[in-house]
């Protein structure tokens, strides 16, 4: 990138220069709103791709984090989350309104290779038209739904009738006749296969529409929505105060602490709570802890899917699992489903008497170093697993950047990107560890990132538990003075993200001034990472495309929300 470039839209204090932007944008501007996160550009539905374009190349902003669709009363709207990967704290919303009578606009898709799926999934459960998309279908909700449940006129007791075409063979929307004939008439042994939606293989219901000539992947096409449980939908009808934080435990319930930070956080910058410190000390040890037993899983079951059978390393996984849950279980009462977090802070200290507690989490951290070695030399050193995984499941990091990768995906493409230090949030930014990066852009790669994470995790709680032990006890305020109903400014919007286990985990609300938000999107890491999987495996094995899956570690509760 050249230094011109940089400048452009950065001021001499090293923020965002607003006005430098709007300048570039020039009279394709046409309102501004403000939004707590970032400022807001309204453009016109003609003018979305240009307007990207100039944003990505001449001011960097590289990473469409989310989009976020809603209706209103009086139109629809689409909002363009962009950030940058080398400066995660400059934000910017593009702000899309559309006629109600027609609700149609460019497409985002040819600057911003994620913005095909987000725009699926716009028209699916909102029903907006994206003019010059490469595959504008539903993708969450089968093809013969009628209506679009996010639209304001939708009716929910409607039944559905979805009907079974007998006989009618399955065939991947980007396949064309000529991929599937690849050879010439006579010649090919292509043919196409469903990869699930059975679990094995797939973690998850996942159903890939696969394309092979011999043993070649020609093409993949992700189908996902069979795990699709409303939950954005649920979110809207419960309160800030109490009823929301407990449904982030069911998306990602591999590693899911994360999930009700990124609920929090969102609430308490929309209603301007802040957080006491002992407070943002418990969450961020409770979230490495999560974050270990995340990885535990995703090393685990990727064993499983190279070796093929419940290996050592599968077992040992597990083991180690279960002794952080069993930590996690003394701290939050529940093994899983831990709703610990609260808007303002925690639900309680750590359990007494503390000193014993202390003495198990440092037993456990007194291990890993031995642990983590048996996982190199039973995966990372072993010859057989690096033949598996070296150079296979390719991701590039310009290609990485396109889709929105986050997480140990985008770090084991080489980029330096991890919102714990870039935008800093709970403790982390007072502690000393390092982020975790890969330059090998393959299957090993991610799997090294992951293992490099618990060590780096194990560091953070370390220092949590000294600050814990030596903190006053009269200063141990674990929540904030919360009102015990929220009712934010109506018109307030915010988009706020942590780093989960799988990636950035973010939530946009809107508030209409009730206790209840208007609009709940969620930003899901694992939706973002899936959709990386066509050119992770195209031209592979159909074996690599196995382990391509399994080196994503999605959860397909979070994808589908």
């Amino acid at each position: 990138m050249c230094a011109q470039t940089e400048l452009v839209g950065v001021a001499e204090d090293g923020d965002v220069d607003v006005d430098e932007l709007a300048e570039l944008i020039g009279d394709r501007v046409i309102g501004r709103e403000h939004h707590v996160n970032a400022p807001g550009f309204v453009v016109r539905p003609d003018d979305v791709q240009s307007v990207l374009f100039d944003l990505r190349d001449e001011a960097d902003f590289d990473h469409l984090s989310c989009l976020t669709a809603q209706e209103y009363q009086d139109r629809y709207e689409s909002i363009y989350h962009l950030t940058k990967y080398d400066e995660r704290t400059h934000e910017v919303d593009i702000v899309v309104p559309m006629p109600k009578d027609d609700p149609r606009q460019e497409s985002a898709a040819p600057v911003y290779s994620t913005a095909g799926w987000h725009e699926r999934e716009a028209y699916d459960l909102v029903g907006i038209e994206f003019e010059d998309h490469p595959d504008l279908r539903r993708i969450l909700l089968p093809e013969t739904w009628q209506g679009h449940p996010l639209s304001l006129d939708y009716d929910q007791t409607e039944p559905q009738v979805v009907p079974f075409r007998e006989n009618q063979p399955l065939q991947s929307a980007t396949a064309s006749p000529e991929s599937m004939d690849a050879g010439g008439e006579g010649s090919s042994e292509t043919m196409f296969i469903n990869i699930g939606p059975h679990h094995p293989a797939t973690h998850g219901v996942l159903h890939l529409k696969t394309v092979l000539d011999g043993e070649q992947v020609q093409d993949v096409d992700p189908d996902i929505g069979y795990l699709h449980r409303c939950e954005e939908q649920m979110c809207q009808q419960g309160t800030y105060r109490h009823k929301i934080i407990p449904y982030a435990d069911r998306w990602d319930y591999t590693a899911n602490l994360p999930n009700e930070w990124a609920v929090a956080r969102a609430i308490e910058a929309l209603a301007d709570v802040e957080v006491p410190d002992y407070a943002q000390v418990l969450r961020t040890m409770s979230t490495e802890l999560a974050r270990m037993y995340g990885h535990f899983l995703a090393v685990a079951t990727f064993s499983l899917d190279i070796n093929g059978d419940f290996t050592a390393a599968f077992q040992y996984g597990f083991r180690d699992r279960e002794v952080v849950q069993n930590i996690m279980e003394d701290l939050t009462g529940q093994r899983m489903m831990f709703y610990y977090f609260r808007v303002g802070g925690v639900a309680w200290d750590v359990p007494t008497p503390r000193g014993e507690w202390f003495d198990k989490v440092r037993e456990f951290l007194d291990d890993l170093p031995q642990r983590v070695g048996e996982y190199h030399d039973l995966l990372s050193n072993n010859e057989l697993f690096q033949m598996r995984c070296v150079d296979t499941g390719y991701l590039g990091p310009e290609v990485a950047r396109s889709y929105g990768a986050t997480g140990p995906v985008a770090r084991g493409s080489g980029i330096d990107y991890d919102l714990r230090r870039d935008d800093p949030y709970g403790y982390y930014d007072e502690l000393d560890w390092e982020v975790a990066v890969q330059e090998g852009c393959d299957n090993y790669a991610r799997v090294l990132v992951r293992l490099q994470e618990v060590e780096e995790s194990a560091r953070i709680v370390s220092q949590c538990l000294d600050l814990l032990e030596d903190w006053p006890e009269d200063e141990r305020t674990v929540q904030a003075n919360v009102p015990r109903t929220l009712r934010p400014d109506p018109d307030t919007e915010v988009y706020r993200a942590v780093e989960s286990a799988k990636g950035e985990m973010g939530v946009y609300l809107r508030s209409d001034g009730t206790d209840s938000p208007a609009r709940f999107k969620i930003r899901s890491p694992c939706f973002h990472n899936l959709s990386t999987l066509p050119e992770m495996a195209n031209g592979e094995l159909v074996a690599d495309l196995v382990a391509a899956v399994g080196s994503l570690d999605i959860v397909l509760g979070s994808v589908d929300r």
